[in-house]
């Protein structure tokens, strides 16, 4: 948030602290914002909450049809694109895998189409779409480098491909992403773990 003070505090959710299972009691996640002692949970939520409270940010236009479909591209990355990749490269296996993955590419040439005539979903700067798919640009490489397999190929997306560069790119995103390292180790073991549970169910 440029301009804003905050500070980032990161979780390890194979063994969740004290303070995350006390702040967040109900689905025992991040993220987290702590404002004035308040909380607020849910990416989506935390990220109206910003946008209302901190008019500087305008993450959202101001017209309400632009709103109400900033929203909808929101809601449609957390509910069909993160499920769709993560099935379809992680936790399926078989015929199913297969139709995760085929949905996957699905749900990315959506976002390819949208961002058509633009750098960003936000247009010409990073808007609440663009931060609520963020999460494309920094964990596709991860998931990429796991699985030895291109999910986002350049010539098949493009655009989406230019924006996850971009968006990786700015100082206020680049300058906070979690520690890559560590995200590889994580992926890994969940792959890992997934491989060796499919085969010992045969």
């Amino acid at each position: 948030m440029s301009g804003i003070e905050y500070e980032t505090i990161f979780e390890d959710l194979s063994n969740k602290s004290p303070s995350l299972l006390h702040y967040n009691p109900v689905h025992k996640k991040v993220p987290i914002l702590i404002h004035n002692g308040k909380l607020i949970v849910e990416s989506l939520v935390i990220l109206e909450y910003i946008d209302e409270t901190w008019k500087e940010t305008s993450l959202l236009s101001e017209d309400l049809y632009e709103r109400a479909m900033a929203r909808f591209w929101a809601k449609f990355g957390d509910d069909k694109v993160v499920t769709s990749i993560f099935q379809g490269f992680f936790l399926k296996e078989g015929k199913e895998k297969k139709k995760a993955m085929v949905e996957a590419m699905k749900h990315l040439q959506f976002l390819e189409d949208k961002l058509k005539g633009k750098r960003l979903f936000g247009g010409e700067r990073i808007g609440f779409v663009d931060l609520a798919l963020g999460w494309l640009a920094n964990f596709i490489s991860i998931f990429e480098e796991v699985v030895g397999l291109k999910i986002v190929d350049e010539d098949k997306f493009p655009l989406l491909s230019e924006w996850m560069k971009e968006f990786s790119d700015s100082p206020i995103i680049k300058d906070n992403w979690p520690p890559q390292d560590k995200m590889i180790a994580k992926f890994h073991a969940l792959y890992d773990a997934t491989i060796a549970a499919a085969a010992a169910s045969k």
